[in-house]
């Protein structure tokens, strides 16, 4: 930097830069920095000590005040109750903001009532490993014909496959009639008892008793999302934001006629059709009946006749395809996990 420096008069800045391989504005950045470097700020004054208000209360008049606040009269009324009594009877021994400073300096303020103290609630780390290990299911709201008018949508969803197993629509939000969808869906899928976790938000619905004694008659393990955590069930989260941004979903609904019916042809679509990215782009009934491999094997021979047409074209390097997920996490265990585990993070791609 010196001999830049030293040149610049000769030569000019840019010039002179150049010369030495530096950008144009080293030398001014450089000057700056030196001069913050030699600054020195003003030397740190000490904090005078405040001096004692000549209006404060002396020794004798603060003890007199605290005998009052904590005597057997006063032991469970506020200091402006306490102050208000006071006066009442032509006694004034200090203000309200005096006394709340007093019982604060004696450690005599506290919180008298009794708080609600919340539980702690433990983060769920469910896997699945196969379908029909792990479900979610969620209650979303479809806007009516009209203003404040709404359909309650109930969705189960496999997470390792995303194959939605069971759906309804109703004109409100009710327990027995998810009560009813999850007897039903079970029982339409043969699910063994004690093989399931059903898993769900903090609903009302959810953590009703109609639910949860089912639950227990069919011997499924029930599992609950932290409060006010959405990531805690981010499979149904993404499975309704996949519908609710589809470019045929209406703005709202004329009748819940309408609704289901739109229903039947979209989960028609995203169970058979829709190639989703969370499973390698296979289609979720694919998945959830065990047809993945195969359409897999299909895939990669028509790569592999692809690559033996034109070999030129992928620089000589049989293409394949990516693997498959083997697992699907909700908040897996990163102290655990394995750096070649290939399981899907609670993070959900649409």
């Amino acid at each position: 930097m010196a001999g830049t420096l030293e040149l610049t008069p000769a030569l000019g800045s840019a010039a002179a830069c150049r010369a030495m391989g530096l950008w144009r504005g080293a030398p001014g950045r450089h000057q700056a920095r030196a001069h913050r470097t030699a600054f020195v700020g003003p030397p740190s004054v000490p904090r005078l000590v405040r001096a004692r208000s000549p209006l404060a209360l002396s020794e004798v008049e603060q003890s007199k005040v605290l005998q009052a606040l904590c005597s057997e009269r006063f032991a469970d009324t506020a200091p402006a109750a306490v102050h208000a009594t006071l006066l009442d009877e032509g006694t004034y021994l200090g203000s309200v903001r005096t006394m709340y400073r007093l019982l604060a300096a004696n450690a005599s303020s506290a919180e008298r009532r009794r708080q609600r103290s919340h539980p702690a609630y433990a983060k769920p780390e469910l896997l699945a490993t196969a379908p029909n290990q792990v479900w979610s299911w969620d209650i979303t709201k479809l806007k009516g014909p009209a203003k404040w008018t709404c359909f309650h949508l109930y969705v189960i969803l496999d997470i390792f496959s995303r194959y939605v197993v069971g759906w309804l629509i109703a004109p409100r939000e009710s327990a027995e009639l998810a009560q009813q969808l999850i007897a039903d869906t079970v029982a339409r899928h043969d699910v063994l008892p004690g093989a399931l976790t059903l898993h769900a938000d903090r609903g009302t619905s959810m953590r009703s008793k109609p639910v949860a004694s089912l639950l227990i008659d069919l011997d499924v393990a029930k599992s609950h999302s932290r409060p006010y955590t959405s990531d805690d069930n981010p499979y149904s989260e993404s499975q309704f934001k996949t519908m609710k941004y589809r470019p045929d979903f209406p703005e709202r609904f004329g009748s819940i006629e309408d609704a289901r019916s739109h229903c039947q042809t979209f989960f028609a679509w995203y169970n058979g059709q829709h190639c989703h990215s969370g499973i390698g782009h296979m289609t979720p009934y694919s998945v959830h009946y065990g047809q993945a491999q195969a359409m897999r094997e299909v895939r990669q021979a028509t790569l592999n006749a692809a690559f033996t047409a034109t070999p030129n074209r992928f620089k000589g390097i049989r293409p394949s395809l990516k693997p498959m997920p083997t697992a699907a996490w909700i908040n897996p265990p990163t102290d655990k996990r394995k750096p070649t585990e290939t399981a899907q993070p609670c993070t959900v791609n649409l």
